[in-house]
Formats: C-alpha cells, sequence, structure tokens
C-alpha cells in the first residue's frame, strides 16, 4: 500500500475533511515538496496513498497540516497567533516495501501521531 495518511478532528468527533495538507521529501535539512492535498470527507488524501508500494523510497518525509485553517473554516475562535498552526510531522521510512500509515488526531491544543496500519 505504500505511504498514507488520515486525519481526524478530536474537538468535533469526526475526519478532518477540508483540512490542506502537503507532503515533502526531506534531505540534509531541505523540503522538497512532492504534492498538496485536501483531505476528502473521510480525513484522507482524495487520490488514496500518498505513494504506492512501488514509488515509495527509503529516506525521510514531511507532511505537513493546515491546522489553524482547518479550525477556522469550522468556526472555532482561535488566538492571534494560534496555538497550533501548521502541524508537521518529519519521519523515516527505512522498509519501503512495508506499508507506512501516518495518522493525526488534532485539536486546537494538542495533536497524536504514531506509525499505524
Amino acid at each position: 500500500m505504500g505511504l498514507s495518511t488520515h486525519v481526524l478532528d478530536t474537538m468535533h468527533g469526526t475526519p478532518a475533511a477540508g483540512m490542506a495538507a502537503a507532503l515533502y521529501t526531506t534531505r540534509g535539512g531541505q523540503a522538497t515538496l512532492v504534492r498538496r492535498f485536501t483531505l476528502n470527507a473521510d480525513g484522507r488524501n482524495p487520490d488514496g496513498p500518498l505513494y504506492r508500494n512501488d514509488e515509495l523510497k527509503a529516506g525521510t518525509y514531511r507532511l505537513v497540516f493546515d491546522v489553524a485553517g482547518y479550525f477556522r473554516s469550522r468556526g472555532v475562535t482561535l488566538p492571534d497567533p494560534p496555538f497550533l498552526d501548521q502541524v508537521a510531522l518529519d519521519f523515516g521510512i527505512a522498509r519501503s516495501q512495508e506499508h507506512y500509515h501516518v495518522p493525526l488526531l488534532v485539536s486546537p491544543w494538542s495533536y497524536s501521531t504514531y506509525r499505524g496500519s
């Protein structure tokens, strides 16, 4: 399956539909944009996996989620500046033949991630 992500809005108890996100490859502190996408009604990339198994390479990556923009679009009043604005998750892929799922559980004040299945 490659690389996938899923975002859940823990404030409202729903998928984070409409949240803007971006995927980067990273190397030596430099990030290169791979793609931007907007999460679908299920809180996932509408085009499926971000990388399929045959495309995924060992290396380092970054997912960036527009948390503040999403919560503002839901009518949540945030301070200026917001506590969480852009949430960036840096992670490594050691075994490209395995599936890497990177979920994000997020509210305006906290987030959690893990390697999912």
